[in-house]
């Protein structure tokens, strides 16, 4: 089943303002919502970088959507840490949650001070951290000294059915490495040919049967330039490609290396479609190429 949901940005709303939008949402029809998890902005232009977990509390509470989230472990947040986190709001909502884990960006992760390692190494980190919060997810006592170090750690308040623990990957390397763990895939873009090697690594390496969900995002407006040039504006740091990407330590860093001009690859939705329209159009598209069963499209104010 496919559903449409709206893309939590905390990079470009105060989080008072981004809860009143994800009610708007509702609302409007969209069917669930996933949250973005950053502690910078991608751009000074965004301006925001609220606290997602704490947020996420009170969208849960003001909302009946199903929310997703995504993070990075064994950086900023410690996999015992994050658990206790999940298990919490999947026991006041339950059913209602499920986390993605991925490997990390330097923009975020590098305040900790520890050393950024290779992705290679990332990837590594990724699958022990995501087995620690798997096992205390079900219950166990966990004590774990490799990558990251675990003592005697359990969760004391967990909910009947714990979340599900999804793998971000933007990369078919990526992907395949976490098809063994995780339990579907969530990734980004538009493009069949960019996502076609991605989603097919990821069922390589162990994810075949599993879901699928997909973020892009779109902007909407009755003039289409008006919404090419805001799309840039807030997003073309998303346009950068390659490994550079998790690099970069500063906002400014983005500003630096992104596109001057809208690239090719902005899709221009027609204005008398409407948004809800026009992300229907987009889903059905993909999942007719077989890239996505389920997915998740951003509808970012």
């Amino acid at each position: 089943m496919t559903r449409i949901g709206y893309h939590a940005s905390h990079e470009q709303h105060a989080p008072s303002a981004l809860l009143r939008h994800v009610q708007a949402a509702e609302a409007a029809g969209f069917a669930c919502a996933m949250s973005s998890e950053h502690f910078k902005p991608w751009s000074r232009a965004q301006g925001h970088s609220g606290h997602a977990w704490s947020w996420l509390g009170a969208a849960m509470a003001t909302t009946r959507l199903p929310f997703g989230i995504i993070t990075a472990p064994g950086y900023r947040h410690h996999p015992a840490v994050l658990a206790q986190s999940a298990a919490t709001l999947a026991e006041m909502f339950p059913e209602r949650l499920w986390l993605a884990l991925g490997s990390g960006q330097r923009l975020n992760e590098d305040i900790t001070g520890l050393p950024w390692p290779e992705k290679a190494e990332r990837n590594a980190r990724l699958a022990e951290c995501a087995a620690i919060i798997r096992a205390l997810l079900a219950g166990e006592t966990v004590t774990h000294r490799g990558r990251v170090t675990v003592v005697e750690a359990q969760l004391y308040s967990r909910p009947k059915t714990p979340p599900l623990l999804i793998g971000g990957a933007v990369t078919p390397a990526s992907a395949r490495a976490l098809g063994a763990w995780a339990d579907g895939l969530v990734t980004v873009g538009i493009e069949p040919d960019k996502l076609r090697p991605v989603v097919e690594a990821f069922r390589e390496g162990g994810g075949a049967g599993k879901p699928v969900f997909l973020q892009t995002k779109i902007c909407w407006d009755p003039d289409p330039a008006r919404a090419l040039a805001e799309a840039h504006a807030q997003w073309s740091s998303n346009a950068i490609e390659g490994e550079v990407n998790w690099e970069l330590r500063r906002p400014e860093h983005f500003r630096d290396r992104r596109p001057l001009r809208p690239p090719r690859g902005y899709a221009c939705l027609r204005a008398d479609l409407g948004r809800s329209r026009a992300a229907r159009r987009l889903a059905r598209g993909l999942i007719r190429d077989g890239l996505c069963r389920d997915h998740r499209a951003s509808g970012g104010r």
